[in-house]
C-alpha cells in the first residue's frame, strides 16, 4: 500500500511534467490506413467491463490477485520510465480520449494529458488482465478485448501503433517481475 501511496502522490506531478515538455512526432503508416473517430465510450466500456470481470475472477484467488496488483504497480513504474525516456508529441489527428466515468464523476477541469504515449497504458492494462486470469476462455476473451482496445486507441489517434505494439511486452515484463516478488519462499531443506 505504501508503494501505491507514493504513486498517487507522484503521478500528478509527473504527468504535468510530461505534458509540459515538447516531444517528437513520429511517422506512422499504419495510422494512415485507419479511420479517425471518437470511440471513447466503447474503449472504456471494454476496459471497465474487463476490469470488473477480472477482479471478480481474482477475488477468490488471493495469490493471483496479489500478483496482479504488484504487476499493475510495476507496469505503472515501467510506463513512467518509458514516458520519461521517450518524449513524444501526439499524432496530428488526435481526438482527445474522454473517460466517461471519470469525466462524469469529476468533470474535466484541466488540460487533457496527450503526451503520455510510449507505451499504451490502456493496451498494457488489458494485456495484464489477460495474463493474470486462468483458463483458455478467460485468456482468449480478454486477449480479443485487448486487441479491440488497441485498435480503438489507434482509431482515436491517442497513440502511435508503436505504443500499442510495445504495450504487451511491458505488461508481460511487469507480470513476470510481480511473479518474482510474490513467489512463495521455500524453506531450506525442501
Amino acid at each position: 500500500m505504501a508503494f501505491v501511496l507514493v504513486l498517487v502522490l507522484v503521478v500528478p506531478h509527473f504527468y504535468q511534467f510530461i505534458q509540459s515538455r515538447p516531444g517528437q512526432q513520429l511517422a506512422d503508416p499504419l495510422l494512415a490506413l485507419l479511420p479517425i473517430r471518437d470511440v471513447s465510450s466503447p474503449t472504456f466500456a471494454l476496459i471497465y467491463g474487463s476490469s470488473v470481470a477480472t477482479i471478480a475472477f481474482l477475488l477468490p484467488r488471493p495469490q493471483l490477485l496479489l500478483r496482479g496488483l504488484w504487476a499493475y504497480f510495476f507496469l505503472q513504474v515501467l510506463r513512467m520510465l518509458t514516458l520519461w525516456l521517450v518524449p513524444l508529441d501526439p499524432p496530428t489527428e488526435l481526438v482527445v480520449l474522454h473517460d466517461p466515468m471519470m469525466d462524469h464523476l469529476f468533470g474535466v477541469t484541466t488540460q487533457p494529458i496527450v503526451r503520455d504515449l510510449f507505451f499504451s497504458g490502456h493496451t498494457a492494462t488489458m494485456t495484464l488482465l489477460a495474463l493474470v486470469v486462468r483458463g483458455p476462455w478467460w485468456r482468449w476473451g480478454l486477449a480479443l478485448m485487448t486487441a479491440a482496445v488497441g485498435t480503438l486507441v489507434l482509431v482515436q489517434r491517442v497513440h502511435y501503433s508503436y505504443d500499442v505494439l510495445a504495450a504487451p511486452f511491458f505488461a508481460w515484463l511487469a507480470y513476470w517481475i510481480a511473479g518474482q516478488v510474490t513467489k512463495p519462499v521455500r524453506e531450506s531443506g525442501e
